[in-house]
């Protein structure tokens, strides 16, 4: 299937789902309301929220695993839970099943069989994904997956998810339970489907591999998507710069800086606007720039800040 970088790979369309529960089916719980977005083909897209927001509950509408109560969408031009897409769509679920008594490499011959692949194309396939993910062939075809780490279950599961070769990628949770080196490895794999054209849609909570690979991120909290867009769109574009510096003149530096602190040997401050001028400035009175970033609010403090504001609401 081929796709412009401006196709439209997933929209969701007033997304709402709501379940009965009770012994009479008389209670209400809807974990996702009127959700609306569109992500576009080659994009990484971050669907972020707390536990229970309702996350996965999206990512299955749109595999067509559990139908809508109303609202609707398309992938890849299809209608959600129309079989035709499926062939070109891989799924990595949050807490995967796999028959354990498989190894790793049986397991990935198996769902390569599903998808009608012939044998040598499957050898072939596995092997590269092994490779991929981080997994070395001899473990894979010599331990049963009762034996893997959480970790090297993880990269099962990826190896499995993309073993069609999909467009696109749905992703629940997959840093979940990786330490640094996995959720790094996770992150390269991620930015390689990014260099591929791949769409990635991913479920996340963790906000700064976020911030790091995603074209445009969603925050979902309580069922409702709160705020999405480019990181430019969602935290600005007005930046300031934190410089820390020795020597120069103090009263004329405080002036200056915002913040400004002094320490026996250091200072610190945040400048806005274009740093020449405070620069020359600071070379004319004798002082030394030792470090200067540049920094906007993070990710994660506006994530805290749209879900308190959510609470609030909802508390007056």
């Amino acid at each position: 299937m081929v796709m412009t970088q401006a196709s439209v790979a997933i929209a969701a369309d007033h997304l709402t789902k709501t379940y009965r529960s009770g012994f009479w089916l008389n209670q209400k719980l809807t974990p996702l309301h009127d959700c609306t977005l569109t992500i576009f083909a080659g994009e990484t897209f971050g669907l972020l929220g707390p536990n229970g927001a309702g996350k996965t509950t999206l990512l299955k509408l749109l595999l067509g695993i559990v139908p809508p109560t109303s609202g609707g969408g398309t992938i890849l031009g299809h209608r959600l839970g129309d079989r035709a897409a499926k062939q070109f769509i891989g799924y990595l679920p949050e807490n995967a099943y796999y028959y354990d008594y498989l190894t790793g490499w049986e397991l990935l011959d198996f769902v390569a069989s599903i998808f009608g692949m012939g044998l040598n194309l499957r050898r072939q396939r596995i092997a590269d994904l092994l490779d991929l993910v981080g997994l070395p062939q001899s473990v894979a075809r010599r331990k049963q997956l009762r034996e893997y780490s959480k970790g090297m279950v993880q990269r099962i599961g990826i190896a499995q998810s993309l073993l069609n070769d999909p467009a696109i990628v749905f992703l629940d949770e997959p840093m979940s339970g990786l330490d640094p080196v996995g959720r790094y490895q996770v992150r390269e794999i991620i930015l390689l489907l990014k260099q591929q054209n791949k769409t990635v849609f991913f479920n996340s909570h963790i906000l700064s591999d976020a911030e790091v690979i995603c074209d445009r991120v969603g925050i979902l909290n309580r069922g409702e998507l709160i705020a999405q867009g480019t990181l430019n769109e969602l935290l600005g574009t007005d930046h300031t710069y934190q410089v820390s510096g020795r020597g120069g003149d103090l009263e004329v530096l405080a002036q200056r800086l915002l913040h400004f602190r002094s320490e026996p040997s250091l200072w610190h401050g945040q400048l806005q606007g274009e740093p020449q001028e405070f620069l020359a400035s600071l070379v004319a009175q004798g002082g030394t720039l030792v470090e200067m970033r540049l920094s906007r609010q993070s990710l994660e403090d506006f994530f805290i800040e749209k879900i308190r504001a959510g609470k609030h609401r909802e508390n007056p």
